[in-house]
């Protein structure tokens, strides 16, 4: 690839890398752009760590012909299992191991070699192999994401020339930074998502960072905690409280985001949640739908946990609608994206009041009032309380327990809950 094209597609890559292009559209129009100058490319494959609570990293391929492999891959953990095995047996841990940051293979020579890939590549026709490692700084790294991977292939009879080669040395460096680019945009996303919640993500993304800058939004309130948790951990071992925590925690927060809540807050055993929108009434009947499917993700949870001979138990589940502020509060250097206000303390103490009546979920009046009237007819009343800290007494209500009871009453209430 001659001086022009290779300096044209460097503005290319630096001009995509600004505007965002997704990391796979970015490495189909490279690879393309590479061999409509010259550079015979007939696979590329670049993959980057991260960091996410779930996968290691994330990786994009190219291919010169349809194959019925994604453009997009994401990968777990390579410390442990066949994972690890296949890693240890990879070109890139063999270059990190020697300090190598680039290695080339003769694909038509390549029978001695033990690295995971080598032969079915060689198998598909093609002829040379080249990988980079592009290593970031200390101040550069998050978490273990320290370095971009990638490797390129032709079917050249005679493999890549030493033009070629030279491209690949000035062109991959730039991919690599727009992909790292892109990568940690992705990893703000996901940190967000994570620790602040879905639209408390957004929210913060789109620039809204300011303290003080809040806003008064009508929202469904959900507060839930776990039955006799404090007694049950006391009789676990400290490494089994966690799991356990997590166990009950994924069952709720699957169960509102399923319904689409967002969850504000993890509290100890404590979820709060939101359920917002111009239609108030979907968004009581989306909270009524997550507590429901929250009593099924726990029922299967605690079939499994039974069958393990590990602690199982319940939670108590308060919901409630009023105004609240939704917003940044805190100090100039820690703040929190949460709600606040007198109905975020009332949500939470009628969740507590579940315990008195026996019942394991609660709502208030102000909720029930806003449901149509087969809403309405699903929830009854347990009677008028006083709750702590709260200036007046108000009924609570719960489910009509002829749902638990008749099989044709309680699908008729998950036919309401799906409307």
């Amino acid at each position: 690839m001659e001086f022009t094209p290779r300096l044209n597609l460097m503005n290319w890559l630096v001009s995509q890398g600004l505007t965002g292009l997704p990391e796979n559209d970015m490495l189909r129009g490279f690879c393309e752009r590479c061999r409509a100058e010259g550079l015979d490319l007939s696979r590329g494959l670049v993959f980057i760590d991260t960091l996410h609570p779930i996968f290691e990293g994330r990786g994009f391929r190219w291919n010169d012909t349809e194959t019925n492999e994604s453009d997009i891959f994401e990968y777990g953990s390579t410390s442990a299992g066949d994972a690890a095995q296949n890693w240890r047996r990879s070109t890139f841990f063999h270059m990190l191991e020697h300090g190598h940051d680039e290695m080339q293979i003769d694909l038509a020579d390549c029978a001695s070699l033990d690295f995971s890939m080598i032969d079915d590549l060689a198998g598909k026709g093609h002829r040379h192999f080249v990988a980079f490692v592009h290593r970031f700084g200390e101040t550069g790294t998050i978490g273990q994401m320290d370095c971009v991977y990638s490797y390129w292939l032709t079917r050249r009879p005679d493999g890549f020339s030493e033009q070629g080669l030279s491209a690949l040395r000035d062109l991959v460096p730039l991919l690599g930074l727009a992909i790292k680019s892109a990568a940690q945009v992705d990893i703000a996303r996901t940190l967000g998502r994570v620790y602040l919640g879905r639209d408390a993500s957004e929210q913060v993304l789109r620039g809204r960072i300011s303290r003080g800058v809040t806003e008064r939004i009508n929202a469904v309130l959900w507060f839930s905690d776990l039955r006799g948790s404090t007694a049950i951990s006391e009789n676990m071992t400290p490494d089994e409280i966690i799991p356990f925590l997590n166990d009950y925690a994924q069952a709720a927060i699957d169960a509102i985001h399923d319904a689409g809540g967002d969850v504000l807050k993890l509290i100890g055993d404590g979820v709060l949640a939101m359920f917002t929108g111009e239609d108030m009434a979907a968004a009581r009947r989306g909270a009524l739908r997550a507590e429901h499917r929250f009593r099924h993700n726990m029922s299967t949870l605690n079939a499994r946990r039974s069958a393990e001979g590990r602690p199982t138990t319940s939670a108590y589940v308060g919901l409630h609608v009023g105004e609240v502020f939704y917003g940044n509060i805190g100090s100039d250097d820690r703040l929190d994206f949460t709600v606040v206000g007198p109905a975020v303390n009332e949500v939470s103490r009628i969740a507590s009041m579940c315990g008195s009546v026996d019942r394991e979920f609660l709502a208030s009046a102000d909720f029930r009032a806003g449901l149509d009237s087969a809403g309405r007819g699903n929830l009854v009343s347990t009677g008028r309380f006083a709750l702590r800290g709260i200036g007046r007494a108000q009924d609570l209500y719960t489910l009509d327990p002829v749902i638990a009871a008749d099989e044709a009453a309680a699908g008729r209430y998950e036919r309401y809950l799906e409307t």
